[in-house]
Parts: C-alpha cells; structure tokens; sequence
C-alpha cells in the first residue's frame, strides 16, 4: 500500500524531470527554404539605349546666298525631289559717299577707256584693210613679175602685223568692257519700286539655286527657319523616315564580347505595355570612354539592334527615345536551377544547405549559368530538394532546423 501511493509521486517527478530536460534541449533554427526546380533560364546583358532613324539626311547650303523663310516644320511630309527652299544671289553692299564717288571715277575712267579702245579697233581694222589690198596688189604683179619676191614677203608681213594688231586691240576691247561692267555693277542699288514697296533686289533676273528633297521622308529637325544669308555648307534641315528605326545599346566592352549579331534582344521599359522584339544586327569594332555617375572611366561598347515585331507595335516610338534592352546571349528550356541566394563558397567551390529529415546536410554543387536571382545546377542536387535560403554563419552540417 505504501509502494501504490508512491508511484503517483515518482511519475509526476518523471514528466518534471523530462520537461525540463527537454526545455533545455537547443531548439531547431528557422530558416526559410526553397525547392531545385526545373523551368527555362535565359542569360541576358542588360543595357540602356535609344532609337535612332537608321538613314538620316542634312540638307545644307550648296552656295552662299539669301535663304527665304522657311515653311517646313518639324513632323512635315515630303516627297522625292519636292522643292524645300531656294538661295538666292546675295544683294550687293551699300557704298558710303566716299565709295560711291571712287566707283562713279572708277566707272567713267572705264567708259573713256571703252571709247578709246573702239577707236583704236576701228584704227586697226582700217589698217588690216589696207595691208590686205597692198597684198594683194604686190602678189598680183609678183606673179606677172613686176616685183621681187622679198617685197612680197614683206607685204605678207604687213598683212599678217596688222591682224595681229587688231586681235589685239579687240582683246583690249573686251577688257576694258569688263571693267566698265565691273564699275557700273558697284553702283547698282536697291531701288523700291513705289512708296511703300519692299526694295526689289538688283539683279532680280538672276537664276536661284533650288534645294529639292533627296528622299521620301520627314522632317526632323529644322536648323534655321528664319530667312537667313548663309554660308555654302551651313545645314538647313534634316529628313528621315520615322518609321525606320534602329536600337543602339551602350554596353561595357567585357560584356559587349559576349553579345554576338543575330542574337535576341528583348526591349522594356520603352514606355508600352508589352516588350519589343529586335535583334542584334552589329556590334561596333571600335569602343569609347565613358565616365559612370560614380565618376568612373568606363569602356563602352555600342550594339546597333534592329526592331523585329510589327512596325504598329512600335508606332509611339520616335527618334532618340531612351528604351532598356536585355540581350539574350544563352538559354535553355528545362534548366535545373537554385536560388543564388542559397549558394555560399566553401574553398574554391560552391556549397548548400540541403534540407533532410528536419535537419541541414551540407552539400558541394557545380554551377553553370546564373542570372535573374537562380543559378544553373549542373551537379549536386535533384529536382525537388529543397535548400535554405540566406544561410547565416551559425547553421553547420546537422543542425536541427525548421523551415518557415
């Protein structure tokens, strides 16, 4: 009877003994886990960009002269060979008191010069005149020989000095016409027609040099619409058609080595719904230096990406709008892969925390490809193994854990 009322005693020690034992046992770590799945990864570089207008033209300034207003404006329509604008000669410069006085001395210096080179031409051709009918006179009667023959080379000498002397005289004529020209055209002024008429330009007769379209475009950019006097060369305008565009990517030159034409590139944050499709059509031979925002000298490479998918899909898109592009550059449909953030190096491998049977198994794995956050498992673990995620300095090979 005394053993019997005993035991309720001792068992009631028991259970306090155990629960303090176990109260006292570590208790399982909470990690947060994540299952080795199979599904497609895609390896990509990733860089900013912007559309440029693959053909562009600037239509310059073939001469110098007077520009009219221009009508065009930026989003204009032209055709093959439609008229863009015109120059005209340039207006003469005005002339001071003193300057006008020296052309109007200058120009009757040139008139009198015109009068006595005609009189000197008329001279000459009446003494041509004459030299010929001598000449002809002495050869007729060297023939019936009436004369020797050294007076009638010296009759052809005469012939032949007198035409000299009036082509001469005639090449004076035509200079000194020239120059009369030359001295009455610096006197020519803009005169108005009437009061209140615009002054009608000197000349007004001379041909105008037409600008024609080169090519079925629009217009993109106007350099100068106010009527101007230009230099030859000085840009006008620029003409592209909008719908015909192009990507350039600036990447860094290591990654810029892995991209290669024809590859994929997929086309985000332009502003649309959807992603557009391009594909790499060059990757320039040549790089450039760059400074990051970090203040950094970078080597740049550009990737020239041409758009793929339906020209309406891209129809808000214009020239030199900034777009993000991912290069696809690897890829495969059924990838066994890992979270990165479960990866941690143990030496000169890779390793993770395996989950088995409530506690954590260290495990060394071979990795392929990585990108987006998952890693490409190559060895090491299956399909369906689930790893802890963000493994923390304390959790070592056997740890009791629980999975959040």
């Amino acid at each position: 009877m005394k053993l019997a009322r005993k035991i309720p005693y001792v068992l009631f020690a028991a259970l306090l003994v155990g629960a303090i034992v176990v109260a006292f046992l570590p208790k399982p770590a909470l990690v947060e886990a994540s299952a080795v799945t199979r599904r497609p990864l895609v390896v990509t570089v990733d860089g900013d960009g912007r559309t440029r207008i693959t053909d562009r033209f600037v239509i310059s300034a073939p001469v110098g002269g007077q520009m009219p207003r221009l009508e065009l404006h930026p989003g204009d329509r032209v055709k093959l060979g439609a008229m863009l604008t015109e120059i005209a000669p340039i207006d003469p410069p005005l002339l001071d008191a003193r300057s006008r006085a020296q052309a109007e001395a200058h120009a009757q210096s040139a008139r009198a010069g015109v009068s006595q080179v005609k009189a000197r031409v008329a001279l000459a051709e009446t003494a041509l005149a004459q030299a010929r009918s001598e000449l002809a006179r002495v050869r007729t009667l060297h023939e019936r020989g009436g004369v020797a023959r050294a007076e009638l080379e010296t009759a052809e000498f005469r012939e032949r000095a007198a035409q000299a002397e009036l082509e001469s005289a005639r090449f004076g004529a035509r200079v000194t016409q020239f120059e009369l020209q030359t001295a009455e055209a610096a006197l020519v002024r803009m005169k108005p027609e009437g009061p209140g008429a615009p002054a009608r330009k000197a000349g007004a007769g001379d041909a105008s040099v037409a600008i024609q379209s080169p090519v079925d475009g629009t217009v993109l950019r106007v350099f100068q619409e106010s009527a101007a006097l230009l230099q030859a060369g000085a840009p006008i305008l620029e003409l592209g058609d909008p719908a015909a565009l192009e990507i350039v990517i600036d990447l860094l030159s290591s990654d810029a080595v892995a991209v290669r034409p024809g590859a994929e590139v997929r086309v985000e944050r332009w502003g649309g719904e959807a992603p557009l499709g391009a594909r790499v059509r060059l990757v320039e031979p040549s790089g450039f230096t760059k400074v990051s925002a970090l203040g950094i000298e970078e080597q740049r490479v550009n990737v020239i990406a041409d758009f793929s998918g339906p020209p309406e899909a891209r129809k808000a898109l214009g020239d030199g709008y900034r777009v993000h592009a991912r290069i696809v550059i690897w890829e495969k449909a059924d990838a066994l892969q890992v979270p990165q953030t479960a990866l941690f190096r143990r030496g000169e491998r890779w390793a993770v925390f395996a989950l088995a049977d409530g506690h954590a198994r260290l495990r060394d794995v071979e990795i392929g490809r990585r990108s987006g956050g998952a890693a490409e498992v190559l060895a090491g673990l299956d399909e369906g193994d689930r790893v802890v995620v963000h493994p923390n300095d304390k959790l070592h090979d056997g740890a009791r854990v629980e999975a959040r």
